[in-house]
């Protein structure tokens, strides 16, 4: 039997967490830049449940108590509270108040907007708006053409392993092979057994985090960052320490102060600092040569790990077309360091789909990698291993493809929001996504109104461990041209409304 769909009318709704009034403030940021403030809040709050932020399940504050945290009438509570079940993304329970759900589809009708005032005009019929028409927030790709014949190939090389059990707690050799003849090529000499496979790259982060790190441990981050790397460094106890990249140049680039790095490690002694050396996630910045051996004599010098996030290297997309050069040297440079782990994902290269990454650390390392991981899912799916030991032999047509479509969707987003909005937008030379520079701190208060209109983005602070960037807001470029142009008229609209 099908449980009944959280927010459906006539069914029960679960009240599993509890948001408090402080944590509202700090979830919403600066929510409200104009406009009627029952509908920049109740934008905010369906933004931060559309977001993943704020979780199904979750009991709301009081009318009365988020009243008072934010400085405004329980009239404006109780309005954005009602938009709020208008549009299915809440539901009032007796006894447990306000309750955050989700709607049974993307055709849920809600209140009709007003110019100014704060309760909201009814209407016997509202007009039914799509729940999400573009979605600019995950940064990931369809599949690319030869993904297919990869898995037909694979599935030929699956007999040699159905007479065993399945299980490789380090990968199969045949892709440890394939992942460490990868390495060698680009400089940095390995051999297999200084590869664990892992379940993708998220998986990877996590069994690194789990080893090294315990409750108080710091962890030294760039900020922005990774979301994800951050909340996996929280929950294994880290205390994240903010590395500031650099974005005061011309070009809006940023950059990696060496010197920062070591006087912030030296006085703040993080047990693991992580990194995303190449095209960085917002940011796009790959750390140039120099930066890269700083990196490795600072973590030498201090007998600190750093672990190098590489999910997004292949993805140079100013790498002139029919250039077979692989990417740039690993972080780890050409000796393997006990400092230095590497982790590796085929998710942005390939397809998220695969859901295999890897990674490259001293064999002892590894040995100890690989306890962790039996904890959580003891091997990777065999099938899915040998689709990625073909996508990796015919990386290069693979990946040929891949840029060629993600530099045209690069190019115009770029172009269209140049066109359309008074944002500075850096061209990224590489990666999915775009770090776009609004010219005020209203990071929050747009994407609200960006996932009113139907766009899902990111707010700036979301990258940050200590809500930095309010005038930043990450646009991925990986969906198709189609959704592309469809999303930049609704943003320009959110826009309009949000700065009047």
């Amino acid at each position: 039997m099908t449980p009944p769909r959280p927010g459906t009318p006539g069914t029960r709704l679960d009240v599993h967490r509890h948001l408090s009034a402080a944590a509202a403030i700090r979830l919403l940021g600066t929510w409200h830049a104009g406009g009627p403030a029952y509908v920049a809040l109740a934008d905010a709050l369906r933004a931060a449940v559309l977001a993943g932020t704020l979780a199904p399940h979750t009991r709301l504050p009081s009318e009365r108590d988020l009243a008072a945290a934010l400085s405004v009438s329980r009239t404006t509570t109780a309005a954005a509270y009602g938009r709020l079940r208008d549009l299915g993304f809440a539901r009032s329970l007796t006894g447990a108040g306000t309750v955050v759900g989700l709607p049974r589809g993307a055709d849920r009708a809600p209140a009709t907007r007003t110019a100014g005032g704060d309760a909201p005009a009814r209407t016997e019929r509202a007009t039914t708006v799509p729940l999400v028409q573009a979605d600019l927030s995950q940064a990931t790709s369809v599949a690319p053409s030869g993904l297919h014949a990869a898995y037909g190939r694979a599935l030929e090389r699956l007999p040699a392993y159905l007479g065993d059990g399945g299980y490789e707690p380090l990968g199969l050799s045949v892709l440890r092979e394939a992942v460490a003849a990868r390495f060698t090529a680009r400089g940095t000499p390995t051999t297999p057994d200084e590869i664990l496979v892992t379940t993708g790259g998220q998986h990877a982060i996590t069994t690194v985090a789990a080893t090294l790190l315990g409750n108080g441990d710091r962890a030294l981050v760039q900020s922005p960052t990774y979301y994800h790397a951050m909340e996996t460094l929280r929950r294994a106890g880290a205390r994240l320490v903010p590395l500031p990249v650099g974005l005061g140049g011309d070009d809006g680039r940023a950059g990696l102060d060496v010197e920062l790095l070591e006087s912030t490690v030296r006085q703040v002694a993080p047990r693991l600092v992580y990194l995303v050396p190449d095209f960085h996630n917002p940011t796009g910045y790959t750390l140039t040569p120099a930066e890269r051996a700083g990196v490795r004599e600072v973590a030498a010098r201090h007998r600190v790990t750093v672990m190098a996030d590489e999910t997004l290297t292949d993805l140079s997309l100013d790498t002139p077309p029919g250039d077979e050069h692989d990417p740039a040297p690993p972080l780890a440079g050409t000796g393997t360091s006990p400092y230095v782990v590497t982790v590796g994902s085929a998710s942005k290269s390939f397809w998220g789909g695969l859901r295999v990454g890897w990674v490259r650390a001293h064999p002892d390392l590894v040995a100890r990698l690989a306890r962790t991981r039996q904890s959580a899912d003891v091997a990777t799916a065999v099938l899915e291993q040998l689709a990625v030991v073909e996508l990796l032999e015919d990386r290069r047509a693979v990946l040929a493809e891949r840029r060629v479509t993600l530099r045209r969707q690069r190019d115009l987003l770029c172009g269209l929001l140049g066109a359309a909005l008074p944002w500075r937008v850096p061209v990224p030379p590489g990666g999915l996504s775009l770090w776009a520079d609004l010219g005020a701190p209203l990071a929050h208060a747009f994407t609200a109104a960006a996932t009113a209109e139907g766009v899902l983005l990111n707010a700036g602070p979301t990258f940050t461990p200590d809500d930095s960037s309010p005038d930043r807001v990450r646009l991925t470029f990986s969906r198709p041209s189609t959704e592309l142009e469809r999303a930049v008229p609704l943003l320009t609209a959110a826009w309009a409304r949000l700065t009047g």
